[in-house]
């Protein structure tokens, strides 16, 4: 099928979809649905397909992406540094292994204790804005330190991606605009504690044409070159992530080599023109692990109705995505993956919410109650986004390698909504 075509660690064997050469109804039988499941070779294959691509630069996984402690350490045991977007991301990276001079604490709107913990454990910084700036200075004086900084740069560079994730743009609440960078670094020499070591830059997210991504760096490099004529010898450009992968079977993709095709010569011009040598930084996350993963889910029902709804035991509180950004997952029939298409579906989950709609409209085999649906390319933002609306427990999650299968999250129980509540002795 051409769905599979260039998912190859997916398969199909005796009808059924395979992932890693593992039956995925098996799995489903013995671990029970909803079930993410992913792939331990797709996850390092996409990694060294990335820094192969970028053989001179550091990869920093974004970790927004994806946080499973399992994940995390496979990218740790690759050599990846880390993209944190909050205290909870920075404890999981720093647990995973990823040593702390490779952890960049990336966002916009960071919390006094957030910047206490990055201080601590000697984290670089992202910085998004002066009055953040003045704070971590106040910080790190008080721990006499010397907090090496970077500043988030909003280039005012528009990619064609889904408004949500688009972060690059004039109005975007990221970084500090363009105009006013080069001050923010004479700001930064003035006060105490503060190294600026290098610059930050990110566009977007799902991007799937490699020009915005030029646009983006001849700006960042412009900036480098204001900064540098300060005196300060930036030490790394770090141009964030944002490559997008083919969620629809006719979406076409550019590739890591592509991507390093349309930006290193113009990021080895420039700075050989300026006479320095700082360390490019990308930070893919979806890449990495997007692909690498299905969500399994059970049929519950099937009904005739305005159209035909497949309603499954897996809704938004699992998979958020098609319900938050309108997006696209392709989806298998699993234990009828060699049959041919044969009717129209839509398929639903159990909220309470009408936009609780996982794929619309999609011509499919023929589908029957206990059938095995499996959602593909939910390695990024599926779990990380998870909720336990409705009281809904999240699921299991399973990592396969060359056969073996390994439970890297156990389904919750129903001690897990209660999880931390406490009814007060006057109501008990």
């Amino acid at each position: 099928m051409n769905i599979l075509q260039h998912r190859t660690h997916l398969g199909i064997e005796d009808g059924h979809l395979t992932i890693g050469s593992v039956d995925t109804t098996v799995l489903a039988e013995k671990f029970g649905t909803p079930l993410y499941v992913m792939d331990e070779s797709r996850i390092r294959a996409n990694y060294q397909r990335f820094q192969s691509a970028f053989p001179d630069a550091d990869i920093y996984y974004a970790a927004k992406a994806n946080y499973n402690l399992t994940v995390l350490k496979i990218l740790a045991q690759e050599g990846a540094g880390a993209d944190v977007f909050s205290d909870g991301e920075l404890y999981c990276a720093l647990m995973a292994g990823i040593p702390q001079q490779k952890i960049l604490f990336n966002g916009n709107s960071k919390t006094d204790a957030e910047l206490e913990m990055a201080v601590k454990k000697g984290v670089r910084i992202s910085v998004d804005s002066l009055d953040e700036l003045k704070t971590i200075s106040k910080i790190a004086s008080r721990h006499d330190s010397e907090v090496e900084i970077a500043f988030r740069v909003n280039p005012d560079v528009s990619p064609v991606t889904h408004p949500k994730i688009s972060t690059g743009l004039k109005k975007s609440k990221f970084g500090i605009p363009h105009t006013e960078v080069v001050s923010a670094y004479k700001r930064a020499g003035s006060l105490d504690g503060i190294k600026p070591m290098g610059i930050h830059c990110h566009i977007g997210s799902q991007i799937l044409d490699v020009a915005p991504f030029t646009e983006a760096i001849a700006r960042v490099l412009d900036l480098v070159e204001g900064v540098t004529e300060l005196g300060i010898e930036l030490e790394f450009v770090d141009m964030g992530g944002g490559l997008g992968i083919p969620y629809r079977e006719d979406d076409v993709a550019p590739s890591p080599s592509d991507l390093a095709d349309a930006i290193l010569p113009i990021f080895d011009e420039r700075t050989t023109s300026l006479g320095i040598s700082p360390k490019l930084i990308l930070e893919p996350g979806r890449y990495v692990v997007g692909d690498s993963t299905i969500l399994l889910t059970r049929v519950n029902a099937v009904k005739q109705a305005h159209k035909t709804f497949v309603g499954v035991d897996a809704g938004f509180n699992l998979l958020l995505r098609p319900t938050m950004y309108d997006a696209h997952h392709e989806v298998m029939v699993a234990n009828k993956a060699d049959q041919e298409p044969s009717e129209e579906y839509t398929i639903v989950g159990p909220i309470c919410e009408s936009g609780d709609i996982l794929a619309k409209d999609r011509a499919l085999p023929e589908i029957a109650k206990d059938d095995l649906i499996a959602i593909l390319d939910t390695g990024a933002y599926g779990f990380s986004m998870s909720s336990q609306y409705n009281g809904r427990l999240r699921c299991a999650e399973l990592l396969v390698h060359n056969g073996k299968v390994d439970i890297i999250r156990k389904r919750e129980s129903y001690d897990a909504l209660l999880a931390n509540q406490i009814i007060p002795p006057r109501i008990s």
